[in-house]
């Protein structure tokens, strides 16, 4: 993995992939190239009790991608990144919980991970990003995200409410990222929501702001999304909201419209 760690330096998400590849280590031990495939079987079978399909996928892309770098350096005689498989994945999100679903979750959770959920949704913050920030990272009126803890290695500031002024007396985290992702899963079944992601909670800041108004490219730069294309995937949530609105135009329409006699000609 040593030339895979150089290949990270160019690029753009190398601190991401870094910790993709090192995730993976404990089952590159003592292993030789030949047998990739029982590799990436058994971080397969690890892993998928405890990580989305996608997240899997990254780790086996940086075994991938060292396999193949040692092949193109001419370290092994056969392309084994060729004996990598994807897992399928279904990246549709069905699950936008309104701010009440959220308050049944979190009054279930312990003070910690209720306060890493109320900063999560008041921020927009996903939770590695949440457990990263330091004291020194608050001011009066913002958090101050450096890139090096942000999933898009992008600079970010976020504006403090008054709402979520009392939640950064618990910042930074005294928590580990694994506690709080354990104690959520705890309250938000707890709560009686079985399909519910502490990733959710970001997807519920996404749907609550553009509910209320707020433009797209607001969003967009409230959550940190590099593409607007990115947010834009939240704005079929609307759609429905639209729809019960027309529905009641359509109403008051027929209450004082006849429906047309012919077709047109």
């Amino acid at each position: 993995m040593a030339a895979y760690f150089e290949h990270c330096k160019t690029l753009r998400h190398s601190i991401s992939s870094k910790e993709h590849a090192t995730a993976i280590g404990p089952w590159l031990e003592g292993r030789r190239a030949a047998e990739a495939r029982q590799v990436a079987a058994q971080i397969i079978k690890d892993m998928s009790p405890h990580y989305a399909p996608a997240t899997i996928n990254r780790r086996l892309g940086t075994l991938r991608k060292a396999l193949r770098l040692a092949f193109d350096a001419g370290r092994t005689d056969t392309d084994y990144s060729t004996h990598i498989r994807r897992l399928p994945e279904n990246n549709q999100r069905t699950v936008y919980l309104t701010i009440a679903e959220v308050k049944q979750i979190a009054d279930q959770a312990s003070d910690n991970v209720r306060a890493a959920i109320w900063i999560a949704l008041l921020t927009g913050c996903r939770r590695g990003e949440v457990c990263k920030i330091k004291a020194e990272d608050i001011t009066e009126s913002v958090i101050r995200l450096p890139a090096d803890i942000t999933k898009t290695e992008s600079y970010r500031e976020v504006p403090i409410t008054e709402a979520l002024r009392p939640w950064l007396a618990f910042l930074p985290m005294a928590i580990k990222p694994s506690s709080i992702k354990s104690g959520f899963a705890k309250a938000r079944k707890a709560a009686g929501f079985d399909n519910v992601r502490f990733h959710d909670l970001r997807h519920a800041c996404a749907t609550i702001l553009l509910s209320q108004g707020v433009p797209l490219h607001v969003v967009r730069d409230v959550l940190g999304h590099a593409s607007i294309r990115t947010t834009e995937r939240y704005a079929h949530t609307m759609v429905e909201a639209q729809r019960d609105a027309l529905d009641k135009l359509s109403d008051l329409h027929r209450e004082i419209t006849p429906a047309p006699s012919s077709e047109p000609q």
